[in-house]
C-alpha cells in the first residue's frame, strides 16, 4: 500500500481533481481546492442530475431528489415574494430532523440569504436570543419550537410552521404546506420550478451555526459558501484517497446511504452529511430522535452502507440488547469523532462490523467540520490519534506566548485553511480573541508526532489543575478505557479547599460488570502518575448526560458527584 504522503502526491498534481492553489482568502495566502463548486446553490443545481431516486427517508415519508429541488424552488420562491428575503438576510431554522429542514436550508443558501440553524434542544430564552441576535427576518420552526417560544419574539419574524400537531399558533404564522406542495409537484400559485435569479459568490456568508458556548450565551460562527464547499470538497478527496490506497473502489452513490444520527443544526449532520450527501446523489435516513434499536431497525430496512457520529452513540449500538436481531451487513462505514475514542471501540467494530471500515476525525463549528481525519490502516496503527491534516489545512501547535512548537510538543492547535469561517457574528472581540492572521485558535490542546498525527491532549477549558500541575483529562480517558470493561469516560476537576481541585471520573461499564473504584484504582497505578489517578469514581452502567451533539456533559456529572458527595459528608 502506497503512503498518505504519496497518496496526496499523486491526487493532487496539477490538472487533477483535487489540484491545491495558493489563494488569498481576507487577504491571507491560503490553500485552496481549485475545482471545489464555488457556492451551496452550484451544488444545489448539480442534484437534478439525481432525479427519481430516494434522497430523504424520514419514517413512512420519502422524498426524491426531483421533488426535493421542487420543494426547494417553491420554498425559495416564498422566502423573495412572501417575506421579502434579500441577498445577506438570515433566514432561522428550528425543528428536529425532518426532511423540511434540508428544504428551508438549501432554498435560503440558494438566493444569497443566511441560513441560521438553531439548537433543537435550547429552550425558549436560548431561541430567542438566537433571532435577536442573528437578526433573523424569517423563522422556519416546528410546533414544539413555537411552543417554547411564545411571546414578543415570534411577532418580531415572519413565521413559518411545520408539521404542528395542534399546537395554538400565532395569527401570524404561515403552515409549510400553504407555501409548499406535499408530493413536490411545483410550487406555490402558478408553479415554480426554477430558482430565483441570483448571484453568489463563493465568498459571501452562507450560515451562521451557534457554538455550545461554556459560559453564557454562543457565539454565531459565521462560514461562507468557500468554507462549506471546501468541506464537501474535502470529503471526496479523503475517499478517493482511501481507494487509491486500497486499490478498492466505492460502490455508486445510488447504492450508498447514510444514516444521520447527529442534528442537522451540527456542522458534522450539515456540512458533513446533508451536503455530500445530495452533492453525490445518495440516501439520507432521518431519525425522529436517536435510538439504539430503531438505529439498527433503519439499518436493516433501509440497506445503510454508513454512520457513526460521536463514539458514544456507536457504542450505544454494539452494546444494544437488540443488535443480534438485525441484519447489519450492508454497513460499510463507521466514522466519528467530537470525543475519546477507546481503542476497544475498533476492536469491537472489527467483531461486529466486520465488513466496516471505521474512522475518526476532528473538527470544530469553526473549521466547518473536517480539519483531520484517520482512517484504514493509518487507524488501525495510530488508533489513538485522529490523523493528520487534511491538504489544504495547514497546523501549527503554540505555546502560550504563541511562539510554534517542534514535534512532540504540547500546545494550543492552531488551524488555517480555506474552511475556516469569517469569524462571530456580531462579536469582534471574540472574533479578534480567537483568529490571528487567518489562524484560528482551537482551544484544543494537542501534540504533533513526526508524520504529522495529531493526538488531541485536552481541551483548555477541561485541563484539571492540581496543587499547580496540570492534568490532562484526556490522558486520564484514554488510560481508562484500556480497561475493557470500560465503554464510556469522562474526567473532570472538582474543587478542594488545599490543592484547588482534584481529579474525578464518572465511568460506564459494560451491562453486568462488577468492575469499581478500588479496581480502577488498582488498574491505573502503572498506567499513570500518582497525581493524575482520579481521587474520585462513579462507577456505573448508566449513560452519561448528553447535547444534542451528543457529547457528555462534564458539568452535569460533575454537578451530581459534588452534590452526593456533600450530601454522604453532612
Amino acid at each position: 500500500m502506497i503512503s498518505l504522503a504519496q497518496a496526496d502526491a499523486q491526487l493532487t498534481v496539477p490538472g487533477s481533481r483535487f489540484e491545491i492553489l495558493e489563494g488569498e482568502i481576507r487577504g491571507v495566502r491560503t490553500r485552496v481546492w481549485k475545482h471545489a463548486p464555488r457556492s451551496l446553490r452550484e451544488i444545489l443545481e448539480q442534484s437534478r442530475e439525481h432525479g427519481d431516486r430516494d434522497f430523504l427517508v424520514y419514517q413512512d415519508d420519502r422524498l426524491t431528489f426531483q421533488q426535493h429541488w421542487n420543494a426547494v424552488c417553491a420554498f425559495a420562491a416564498a422566502l423573495e415574494r412572501r417575506f421579502g428575503v434579500r441577498r445577506g438576510d438570515r433566514v432561522a431554522i428550528a425543528m428536529r430532523n425532518y426532511p423540511e429542514w434540508s428544504v428551508a436550508f438549501w432554498a435560503t443558501t440558494a438566493i444569497g440569504a443566511i441560513a441560521v440553524p438553531l439548537n433543537a434542544w435550547w429552550v425558549g430564552e436560548e431561541l430567542e436570543y438566537g433571532l435577536t441576535d442573528s437578526g433573523s427576518k424569517v423563522l422556519v420552526a416546528d410546533g414544539e419550537r413555537v411552543e417554547r417560544l411564545r411571546g414578543q419574539a415570534l411577532d418580531l419574524v415572519g413565521l413559518v410552521v411545520v408539521r404542528s400537531a395542534g399546537e395554538v399558533l400565532p395569527a401570524s404564522a404561515v403552515l409549510w404546506e400553504h407555501l409548499v406542495p406535499a408530493d413536490g409537484a411545483g410550487g406555490p400559485g402558478e408553479g415554480v420550478s426554477s430558482l430565483p435569479r441570483v448571484d453568489i459568490d463563493t465568498d459571501d456568508d452562507a450560515t451562521i451555526f451557534y457554538t455550545s458556548g461554556t459560559t453564557g450565551f454562543p457565539k454565531g460562527a459565521l462560514g461562507t459558501h468557500r468554507n462549506i464547499c471546501s468541506n464537501y470538497h474535502t470529503l471526496e478527496f479523503m475517499k478517493a484517497r482511501g481507494e487509491l490506497r486500497t486499490g478498492n473502489a466505492s460502490p455508486p452513490a445510488s447504492a450508498l446511504a447514510t444514516l444521520l444520527t447527529v442534528p442537522f443544526f451540527h456542522v458534522t449532520g450539515c456540512h458533513s452529511t446533508l451536503v455530500p450527501s445530495l452533492a453525490a446523489g445518495s440516501k439520507l435516513v432521518l431519525l425522529y430522535k436517536f435510538d439504539p434499536e430503531e438505529t439498527l431497525r433503519l439499518i436493516e430496512r433501509e440497506r445503510v452502507t454508513s454512520f457513526g457520529g460521536v463514539p458514544t452513540l456507536v457504542w450505544k449500538v454494539l452494546e444494544s440488547e437488540a443488535f443480534s436481531r438485525y441484519d447489519t451487513s450492508s454497513v460499510l462505514r463507521i466514522g466519528y469523532g467530537g470525543a475519546p475514542a477507546a481503542p476497544e471501540l475498533v476492536r469491537r467494530i472489527q467483531r461486529d462490523f466486520p465488513q466496516a471500515s471505521p474512522s475518526n476525525g476532528y473538527g470544530l463549528t469553526e473549521s466547518s467540520s473536517v480539519t483531520t481525519s484517520n482512517a484504514g490502516d493509518s487507524y488501525l496503527e495510530k488508533p489513538d490519534s485522529v490523523g493528520p491534516a487534511t491538504p489544504v489545512c495547514e497546523l501549527r501547535v503554540v505555546d502560550d506566548a504563541g511562539d510554534v512548537l517542534p514535534a512532540g510538543g504540547v500546545g494550543e492547535l492552531w488551524i488555517k485553511g480555506p474552511n475556516i469561517i469569517k469569524g462571530y457574528w456580531n462579536k469582534p472581540e471574540a472574533t479578534a480573541d480567537t483568529f490571528t492572521d487567518g489562524w484560528l485558535h482551537s482551544g484544543d490542546i494537542v501534540r504533533l508526532d513526526a508524520d504529522g498525527f495529531v493526538y488531541i491532549v485536552d481541551r483548555a477549558k477541561d485541563v484539571v489543575i492540581r496543587g499547580g500541575e496540570n492534568v490532562y483529562s484526556v490522558e486520564v480517558e484514554t488510560a481508562l478505557f484500556e480497561h475493557p470493561e470500560v465503554i464510556d469516560a469522562a474526567v473532570y476537576g472538582v474543587p478542594h479547599r488545599v490543592l484547588g481541585e482534584e481529579v474525578a471520573a464518572s465511568v460506564q461499564v459494560r451491562r453486568g460488570s462488577s468492575l469499581d473504584a478500588a479496581t480502577l484504582r488498582d488498574f491505573l497505578r502503572s498506567r499513570l502518575a500518582a497525581f493524575k489517578a482520579p481521587a474520585h469514581y462513579d462507577v456505573g452502567e448508566r449513560h452519561f448526560p448528553q447535547n444534542a451533539s451528543g457529547k457528555t456533559l462534564k458539568s452535569e456529572l460533575r454537578k451530581s458527584l459534588v452534590a452526593r458527595s456533600e450530601a454522604s459528608a453532612g
